[in-house]
Protein backbone atom coordinates (compact mmCIF):
# COMPACT_ATOMS: atom_id res chain seq x y z
CA UNK A 1 0.00 0.00 0.00
CA UNK A 2 1.34 3.40 -0.84
CA UNK A 3 1.71 5.65 2.20
CA UNK A 4 0.96 9.80 1.85
CA UNK A 5 3.56 11.51 2.02
CA UNK A 6 6.33 8.73 1.35
CA UNK A 7 7.98 8.20 -2.31
CA UNK A 8 5.88 6.78 -4.75
CA UNK A 9 7.46 3.97 -7.11
CA UNK A 10 9.04 5.09 -10.43
CA UNK A 11 7.14 5.61 -13.28
CA UNK A 12 9.12 5.93 -16.77
CA UNK A 13 7.55 4.86 -19.60
CA UNK A 14 6.90 5.84 -23.30
CA UNK A 15 4.84 8.01 -24.39
CA UNK A 16 2.12 8.10 -27.55
CA UNK A 17 3.68 10.31 -29.82
CA UNK A 18 6.89 9.47 -28.92
CA UNK A 19 9.47 10.24 -25.83
CA UNK A 20 9.33 9.11 -22.68
CA UNK A 21 7.35 10.48 -19.41
CA UNK A 22 9.68 10.19 -16.30
CA UNK A 23 7.65 11.02 -13.13
CA UNK A 24 10.75 11.88 -11.39
CA UNK A 25 11.79 14.45 -14.00
CA UNK A 26 8.10 16.12 -14.39
CA UNK A 27 8.47 19.57 -13.48
CA UNK A 28 5.66 21.40 -12.79
CA UNK A 29 4.84 23.40 -9.71
CA UNK A 30 2.49 21.52 -7.50
CA UNK A 31 2.64 18.14 -8.85
CA UNK A 32 1.54 15.54 -11.08
CA UNK A 33 -2.10 13.60 -11.35
CA UNK A 34 -1.25 10.27 -12.51
CA UNK A 35 -4.59 8.11 -13.96
CA UNK A 36 -4.35 4.71 -14.70
CA UNK A 37 -6.94 3.04 -16.68
CA UNK A 38 -8.30 -0.25 -17.52
CA UNK A 39 -7.27 0.28 -21.33
CA UNK A 40 -8.82 0.95 -25.14
CA UNK A 41 -11.85 -2.12 -24.38
CA UNK A 42 -13.10 0.01 -21.82
CA UNK A 43 -16.00 2.59 -22.36
CA UNK A 44 -16.09 3.78 -19.33
CA UNK A 45 -12.51 4.77 -19.35
CA UNK A 46 -12.92 6.86 -22.64
CA UNK A 47 -15.49 8.47 -20.78
CA UNK A 48 -13.15 9.01 -18.07
CA UNK A 49 -10.35 10.48 -19.83
CA UNK A 50 -12.17 12.37 -21.98
CA UNK A 51 -13.30 14.43 -18.63
CA UNK A 52 -9.47 14.29 -17.97
CA UNK A 53 -8.68 15.83 -21.18
CA UNK A 54 -10.75 18.75 -19.98
CA UNK A 55 -9.91 19.22 -16.90
CA UNK A 56 -6.26 19.17 -18.19
CA UNK A 57 -5.96 23.10 -18.32
CA UNK A 58 -7.87 23.91 -15.23
CA UNK A 59 -4.99 21.35 -13.22
CA UNK A 60 -2.38 22.97 -15.26
CA UNK A 61 -3.39 26.49 -14.29
CA UNK A 62 -2.63 25.57 -10.96
CA UNK A 63 0.44 24.44 -11.43
CA UNK A 64 -0.35 20.28 -12.35
CA UNK A 65 0.20 18.20 -14.80
CA UNK A 66 -1.76 14.94 -15.89
CA UNK A 67 -0.62 11.87 -17.81
CA UNK A 68 -2.90 8.66 -18.27
CA UNK A 69 -1.35 5.16 -18.30
CA UNK A 70 -2.54 1.75 -19.19
CA UNK A 71 -0.46 -1.13 -19.43
CA UNK A 72 -2.21 -1.24 -23.24
CA UNK A 73 0.82 -1.71 -25.62
CA UNK A 74 1.72 1.55 -28.16
CA UNK A 75 -1.11 0.73 -30.94
CA UNK A 76 -4.13 0.68 -28.48
CA UNK A 77 -2.84 3.79 -26.57
CA UNK A 78 -2.98 5.72 -29.67
CA UNK A 79 -6.43 4.35 -30.37
CA UNK A 80 -7.46 5.86 -27.25
CA UNK A 81 -5.36 9.05 -27.35
CA UNK A 82 -7.62 9.50 -30.93
CA UNK A 83 -10.91 8.46 -29.31
CA UNK A 84 -10.66 11.01 -26.52
CA UNK A 85 -9.47 13.58 -29.10
CA UNK A 86 -6.55 14.10 -26.60
CA UNK A 87 -4.74 17.72 -27.09
CA UNK A 88 -3.49 18.25 -23.99
CA UNK A 89 -3.50 14.99 -21.85
CA UNK A 90 -0.55 12.66 -22.36
CA UNK A 91 -0.51 9.15 -22.90
CA UNK A 92 2.25 6.87 -21.81
CA UNK A 93 1.54 3.20 -22.35
CA UNK A 94 3.02 -0.31 -21.70
CA UNK A 95 2.65 -0.70 -18.50
CA UNK A 96 4.66 -3.56 -16.75
CA UNK A 97 1.84 -5.39 -14.59
CA UNK A 98 4.60 -6.06 -11.55
CA UNK A 99 4.62 -2.26 -11.73
CA UNK A 100 0.71 -1.46 -11.70
CA UNK A 101 0.79 -3.83 -8.82
CA UNK A 102 3.87 -1.69 -6.84
CA UNK A 103 1.03 1.30 -7.26
CA UNK A 104 -1.42 -0.92 -5.57
CA UNK A 105 -3.54 -1.28 -8.67
CA UNK A 106 -5.94 -4.36 -8.73
CA UNK A 107 -5.04 -6.46 -11.68
CA UNK A 108 -8.15 -8.53 -13.60
CA UNK A 109 -7.80 -11.35 -16.05
CA UNK A 110 -9.57 -11.14 -19.30
CA UNK A 111 -13.26 -11.76 -20.25
CA UNK A 112 -13.45 -11.53 -23.87
CA UNK A 113 -14.81 -8.54 -25.56
CA UNK A 114 -16.86 -5.86 -24.00
CA UNK A 115 -20.22 -4.16 -24.91
CA UNK A 116 -18.12 -1.99 -27.26
CA UNK A 117 -16.58 -5.36 -29.10
CA UNK A 118 -12.98 -4.50 -28.54
CA UNK A 119 -11.31 -7.93 -26.49
CA UNK A 120 -9.71 -7.22 -23.30
CA UNK A 121 -5.96 -8.18 -22.50
CA UNK A 122 -5.59 -11.79 -20.85
CA UNK A 123 -4.50 -9.27 -17.96
CA UNK A 124 -4.76 -5.81 -17.45
CA UNK A 125 -4.87 -3.04 -14.16
CA UNK A 126 -7.98 -1.73 -13.35
CA UNK A 127 -8.30 2.28 -12.45
CA UNK A 128 -6.14 4.59 -10.08
CA UNK A 129 -6.06 8.05 -9.41
CA UNK A 130 -3.10 9.83 -7.72
CA UNK A 131 -1.53 13.03 -7.38
CA UNK A 132 2.17 13.03 -6.77
CA UNK A 133 3.95 16.21 -5.12
CA UNK A 134 7.03 17.22 -7.52
CA UNK A 135 9.39 15.68 -4.63
CA UNK A 136 8.11 12.33 -5.59
CA UNK A 137 5.71 11.63 -2.45
CA UNK A 138 2.12 11.02 -2.58
CA UNK A 139 -0.29 13.45 -2.02
CA UNK A 140 -3.46 11.71 -3.16
CA UNK A 141 -4.32 8.56 -4.24
CA UNK A 142 -7.62 6.58 -5.22
CA UNK A 143 -7.68 2.70 -6.40
CA UNK A 144 -10.21 0.38 -7.58
CA UNK A 145 -11.29 -3.01 -8.31
CA UNK A 146 -14.03 -2.00 -10.45
CA UNK A 147 -14.72 0.42 -13.63
CA UNK A 148 -17.56 2.34 -12.15
CA UNK A 149 -17.64 5.06 -9.63
CA UNK A 150 -14.84 6.91 -10.38
CA UNK A 151 -13.38 10.42 -8.26
CA UNK A 152 -14.58 13.48 -10.64
CA UNK A 153 -11.88 15.57 -12.22
CA UNK A 154 -13.70 18.69 -11.82
CA UNK A 155 -14.19 18.20 -7.77
CA UNK A 156 -10.34 17.19 -7.56
CA UNK A 157 -9.48 20.54 -8.92
CA UNK A 158 -12.04 22.39 -6.16
CA UNK A 159 -9.77 20.32 -3.81
CA UNK A 160 -6.41 21.35 -5.34
CA UNK A 161 -7.92 25.24 -4.89
CA UNK A 162 -8.90 24.57 -1.17
CA UNK A 163 -5.19 22.63 -0.29
CA UNK A 164 -3.12 25.57 -2.34
CA UNK A 165 -5.18 27.73 -0.21
CA UNK A 166 -4.98 26.35 3.22
CA UNK A 167 -1.26 24.42 2.47
CA UNK A 168 -3.47 21.15 3.46
CA UNK A 169 -1.54 18.48 3.98
CA UNK A 170 -1.47 14.99 2.64
CA UNK A 171 -3.76 13.05 5.19
CA UNK A 172 -3.71 9.12 5.83
CA UNK A 173 0.16 9.11 6.34
CA UNK A 174 -0.06 7.46 10.28
CA UNK A 175 1.40 3.76 9.50
CA UNK A 176 1.50 2.79 13.77
CA UNK A 177 0.04 0.61 15.79
CA UNK A 178 -3.82 0.90 15.95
Amino acid sequence: MLTPRKPVPALSLPLVGGGTFDLAAEKSERGTVVCFYRGLHCPICANYLTELEKQTPAFAERGVSTIAVSTDGEDRAVAMAQKIGANALRFAHSLPLAQAREWGLYISTGRGATSIGIEEPALFGEPGLFMVTPEGTLYYGSVQTMPFVRPHFSELVAALDFAIAKNYPARGEYTGAV
